[in-house]
């Protein structure tokens, strides 16, 4: 190891401010020694990439130095920073989904076939980080196909058992406009869901007759259903509310409001009779849009799944909600989705934070006489 990499790391834990590392790194990458900046992003994980919690001083200069390489467009920058990311992907797994993020958002798509050539990084890091980066251009409108390195690296046998690979190598139509991060040296900023494609109709709940219905959560299909909050609970300050229902006949639009309340439901316990409960109509983009910001951004406190886990998760969501099969093709799980009808509620109950992270959806599958409810709120 280099003497300079070594008195960095030796005094990092004594450093008051790590803007002096910061700037040495910044002035290295700009003299063309891109080298030095992955070399020392490896000595420090090795040294304090597996403390818990992690010590600030290691946070900020190992994400300052993988923001460089991987913001700074230049074929250099992306071997070196796969060579930094594929060293530390056994230390810290998720590593692999941020650089990929990153990577998508910061560099050439044309370029980016560098880190899926043959002649790249080996070894399973580098291969999660390339089944990763793959979904991230997918998500952002790249046609893959066209790029020799990347199709070439897709259609090999490589990552044949990778859970990513049941996802298309192209977007789907439900996926339309994903909301996805953009990356600078100093920050992020993450467009929320759109509903400019949405014609919203809401729908009060009416004196109507509505189905009976029986339940039939079971927790295997929760787990599934709340593929896409699941880390709102289990990282930040979330819970959730999965509920499956058989209906004993059919469930038109005017009716879901009523039966709703009708269900028992915990999160609109307490919700008086009043103006506090509306129901929307929503197109399936909608319903994917709103699950994937959760699933790939997070909720108050964490960063969520990133873009690539982030789209497995919500289709993992949307098909239990739309009763696919289990271990169902894309194609299968995706027609259901387009079969479903898909609704938004909100709720004035104390169930809900009513902060930023709110989430009420149902999914009404008309061939099934199946109803889902899946609810989700977090806060700061």
């Amino acid at each position: 190891m280099p003497d300079r990499i070594t008195k960095i790391v030796t005094l990092l834990p004594r450093m008051k401010s790590v803007a002096k590392v910061w700037d040495e790194a910044e002035q290295r990458l700009a003299e063309g020694d891109a080298a030095f900046l992955a070399d020392l992003g490896k000595a420090l994980v090795k040294q304090y990439g597996s403390a818990v919690p992690p010590m600030w001083q290691y946070r900020s200069v190992y994400d300052h130095v993988l923001r460089l390489l991987t913001t700074t467009p230049g074929v250099g920058h992306i071997e070196h920073a796969v060579r930094l990311v594929a060293s530390v992907t056994s230390v810290a797994p998720r590593q692999a989904r941020y650089a990929a993020s990153l990577l998508a958002s910061g560099q050439d798509p044309e370029q980016l076939g560098t880190a899926f050539a043959g002649g790249s990084t080996r070894g399973s890091g580098a291969e999660e980080l390339r089944a990763c980066l793959l979904q991230e251009l997918i998500l952002r409108g790249v046609q893959v196909s066209a790029l020799p390195d990347i199709a070439r690296w897709a259609d090999s046998s490589h990552w044949n058992h990778h859970p990513l690979r049941w996802l298309p190598l192209s977007r789907s139509e439900v996926e339309a406009r994903p909301p996805l991060p953009s990356y600078s040296l100093s920050g992020s900023s993450y467009e929320l869901p759109s509903s400019e494609m949405d014609s919203p109709t809401n729908l009060s709940p009416k004196d109507v007759n509505v189905p009976a219905v029986v339940e039939t959560t079971a927790d295997q299909g929760v787990s599934a259903l709340t593929s896409a909050v699941a880390n709102w609970a289990a990282e930040s300050n979330g819970r959730f509310e999965a509920r499956t229902f058989d209906l004993a006949g059919d469930l038109g639009a005017p009716s879901v409001a009523s039966l709703l309340r009708l269900l028992d439901l915990e999160c609109l316990t307490g919700l008086g009779a009043g103006n506090g409960f509306t129901v929307s109509a929503l197109r399936p983009q909608r319903a994917w849009r709103t699950l994937f910001a959760a699933a790939s951004a997070g909720g108050a406190y964490n960063h969520g799944e990133y873009g690539a886990y982030g789209r497995l998760a919500t289709w993992r969501s949307l098909g239990a909600a739309s009763g696919s099969a289990e271990g169902a093709s894309f194609d299968t799980v995706e027609n259901d989705v387009k079969n479903t009808d898909w609704y938004d509620f909100s709720a004035d109950s104390a169930w809900f934070e009513h902060v930023a992270w709110d989430i009420g959806l149902v999914a009404v599958s008309s061939r099934r006489r199946r109803l889902a409810v899946l609810a989700a709120t977090d806060t700061d």
